[in-house]
């Protein structure tokens, strides 16, 4: 079974990841607020960091809960700065409580994120046919641009780009991976 050449192939977790998620469409909300927090956290980092700390995320972010975070005061900032099985940074920590306000700014606003984000294509996928892919694109771009006006952090165009692909707006696997037609 031939996957992406980004999937390290001795890794179950990377394995798992590409095979029944990344590049999927998502539409519910909860998925696409976990991946998008998820995301932000993953600047300056490998993706595989965050997959390995992903239940450990899950269980400090009281399971993405995107009304308990938006709530999230100084006791619970202290209590996630000093877990040590997450990334422990006080800039992306604070600045998850803040998206997670933004993010349901947009939920009333447009009914879902899921109906945001989506809006920006119109519902349609975008599936690339070569396997030279971008960090970004005007996309990504005009979708970072749009987050960071609502005040939005960590959402720069190559951290929005890789969300696209991983909530599947943007279809990138690979021409010769097993997972392109799906």
């Amino acid at each position: 079974m031939k996957r992406c050449r980004w999937v390290d192939e001795k890794s179950d977790i990377y394995k798992k990841y590409h095979d029944e998620e990344w590049g999927k469409p998502k539409y519910d909300d909860k998925e696409l607020f976990e991946l998008l927090i998820l995301e932000s956290f993953q600047a300056g980092l490998s993706w595989i960091t965050i997959l390995k700390k992903r239940e450990a995320f899950r269980k400090a972010y009281d399971n993405f809960d995107i009304k308990k975070v938006a709530n999230y005061k100084e006791e619970k900032i202290n209590e996630l700065l000093g877990n040590e099985k997450i990334i422990r940074s006080k800039n992306k920590i604070i600045s998850s409580i803040n998206n997670a306000k933004i993010f349901m700014q947009i939920q009333k606003e447009y009914g879902s994120f899921s109906n945001y984000i989506w809006s920006f294509t119109d519902n349609k996928i975008i599936k690339n046919t070569t396997d030279d892919f971008p960090v970004s694109t005007p996309l990504s771009d005009t979708i970072s641009k749009d987050l960071k006006k609502r005040g939005m952090k960590y959402v720069g165009t190559v951290i929005i780009y890789s969300y696209l692909q991983a909530i599947g707006i943007v279809n990138d696997h690979e021409t010769e991976c097993f997972m392109y037609e799906n």
